[in-house]
């Protein structure tokens, strides 16, 4: 599969010896209650394995020690109502990257939660839950900012954009690329938009870009539980170090894709941040 990542773009996959680990920023990933953690410690590794210098998960607090036993290079803050992660942000400006969404859950709190970050408008990856959300209420739906990354399936594309999904007959790519485009202009966010043909549009921007997977018969194997949550931890590192919400979820995407394409059939989403290392490797990093 040919990524088509550039130079400039490769140079800030990179790390070099006279970089100190903030310096490749800090992503906060939220989660949901207990024993619903596996996604969002899935986002978080796949944030640190793309070179986030340090990545903390923010969980509930009956959630804590279950993210602890399962979590070591990953930091843990209690995250359990809006003014605890309105305390965070505001006590440490070096986080600079945010995800909410993958079973984070769908309670007020969560809203609230939700609605605390947004209105930093700092860096963030919405996804999952987090889109339910805003489907459910057009106010937080209201606050999305040009450092929003919207990351929906099909059905979550259909909710979150009344109209401009595809119904019982499927897109073709001109008309998922124009769907995507409408998205991103009617939000104010970057809007990805899953599929074997992954389309990526940027407000007022006239290119859409397409990560197609069609030819690459490995890639089907993405089609399992947890991947969409490690896409979703690959944007938010490279929001986290540095990277625009357009570039970050173009390369996000070519990145996953290319991981998938070098594992293949038996792939789990656990592989996917596990074999991020490989694909540096293929690609000079």
């Amino acid at each position: 599969m040919n990524l088509n990542i550039s130079p400039s773009q490769l140079d800030l996959l990179r790390k070099r010896s006279d970089q100190h680990k903030f310096d490749h920023g800090a992503a906060l990933v939220l989660t949901g209650p207990a024993y619903s953690t596996g996604a969002a410690r899935l986002t978080a590794m796949a944030a640190l394995r793309v070179g986030a210098g340090v990545v903390t998960v923010g969980a509930p607090q009956d959630a804590l020690p279950e993210c602890a036993i399962h979590l070591t290079g990953i930091m843990l803050r209690e995250v359990s109502e809006a003014l605890d992660l309105s305390l965070i942000l505001a006590e440490d400006a070096r986080i600079n990257a945010i995800c909410i969404g993958p079973a984070f859950g769908l309670e007020r709190e969560q809203a609230l939660i939700l609605r605390a970050a947004l209105a930093t408008k700092r860096a963030m990856v919405l996804d999952a839950d987090a889109l339910t959300l805003m489907a459910q209420d057009r106010e937080l739906f209201t606050q999305l900012h040009e450092n929003c990354v919207l990351t929906p399936h099909a059905g979550e594309f259909r909710r979150l954009f009344p109209g401009l999904g595809e119904d019982e007959t499927p897109f073709t790519l001109d008309e998922k690329k124009d769907a995507t485009q409408r998205a991103a202009d009617l939000s104010g966010a970057v809007v990805l938009y899953k599929g074997a043909q992954t389309t990526i549009a940027t407000p007022e921007c006239p290119t859409v870009a397409v990560v197609d997977t069609v030819s690459e018969p490995n890639a089907a194997y993405l089609a399992t539980a947890g991947a969409g949550d490690v896409l979703a931890g690959l944007i938010t590192g490279l929001l986290a170090k540095g990277a625009r919400p357009d570039f970050a979820t173009e390369v996000g995407a070519l990145l996953h894709a290319k991981a998938a394409a070098m594992l293949g059939p038996g792939l789990i989403a656990e592989d996917l941040p596990k074999q991020i290392p490989s694909v540096f490797r293929e690609l000079g990093v």
